[in-house]
């Protein structure tokens, strides 16, 4: 039995993926075949695609999430026909992953999810939410009473990360590097909008009476890292999360001089541990009940 895939042997842009007809893998024990119905598209597929990603090896099928209906659970994890739903875990990089019509993945990374979203939307779920509800409750431990700062806003994460914050009752101001998305972003949740020129610190001062924002979540990257930080309250948090800037590191990074005291730093990237504790149903009924987009 064959399938379609997407297969890159080579780092380069989008012509290197070649869909071909390959062998429907076969799951070992403890792994499940997946039949896939969606997919999400993700920046860190762009990033190993170009080549930056040293430890994948080519060939490989990309794709580090898949939705879709269970074919196999050798080990009896799944029932046959299981809607359910996988990301990270090595997914296209240590092992093929989800821009096929099946994949395998280790049982202990997969959700099933009792839903009647249609696939296209239910196949943006997995990796969004759980990487825009890792960065804001475990990462940043965001409360009710915080203002959010998202940095990004317009992006698939920033919208996510406002939703569950406006659902969570924190205010929420956001950036956009147009003047043009304001109004979406308005009607989106957002509270404030800042047009980032890539200096905000002072904006975010005046809309907060001069105190800056407890909490902020970073998706611009470390081109915009040292500014987010002054944007901070005392005893707030600044976590990194997206590379939209398309810069890995901060060059010359002195933290006693970039740091305000007071003010936290950490990061968020995500495994299939925060796959797992990400309460995907929840957030999927949210969906289906309008609360969440």
């Amino acid at each position: 039995m064959a399938m379609k895939a997407v297969v890159i042997y080579e780092a380069g842009g989008p012509e290197v993926l070649k869909i071909e007809e390959r062998p429907i893998p076969k799951p070992k024990p403890g792994w499940v075949l997946i039949r896939n119905k969606a997919f999400g598209l993700n920046r860190s597929e762009l990033f190993t695609r170009r080549g930056d990603s040293p430890n994948v090896k080519f060939p490989r099928i990309l794709g580090i999430e898949a939705t879709g209906i269970v074919e196999d659970a050798p080990s009896g994890e799944f029932q046959k026909g299981t809607v359910v739903a996988t990301a990270m875990g090595d997914m296209g990089r240590a092992f093929d992953g989800g821009y096929a019509e099946y994949t395998t993945v280790p049982a202990k990374q997969v959700q099933p999810l009792r839903t009647t979203l249609p696939w296209a939307t239910l196949g943006a779920c997995a990796e969004m939410f759980q990487t825009a509800y890792g960065s804001l409750f475990r990462a940043l431990d965001l409360q009710k009473t915080d203002i959010l700062l998202v940095r990004g806003g317009t992006t698939s994460i920033g919208l996510a990360a406002t939703g569950l914050a406006k659902n969570l009752g924190c205010k929420v101001i956001a950036t956009s590097r147009s003047a043009g998305k304001k109004d979406f972003l308005l009607s989106k949740g957002v509270d404030d909008v800042i047009v980032d020129s890539g200096s905000i610190a002072k904006d975010v001062k005046q809309l907060t009476g001069g105190a800056g924002v407890n909490k902020v979540l970073e998706l611009v990257g470390t081109t915009s890292l040292l500014d987010s930080l002054q944007c901070v309250a005392p005893g707030g948090t600044v976590c990194m999360t997206g590379i939209v800037g398309n810069s890995w590191a901060l060059p010359e990074f002195s933290p006693m001089e970039a740091i305000p005291t007071g003010v936290k730093l950490t990061a968020y990237s995500g495994g299939p541990e925060d796959f797992m504790n990400t309460p995907l149903q929840q957030l999927v009924e949210q969906i289906e009940a309008g609360k969440l987009e």
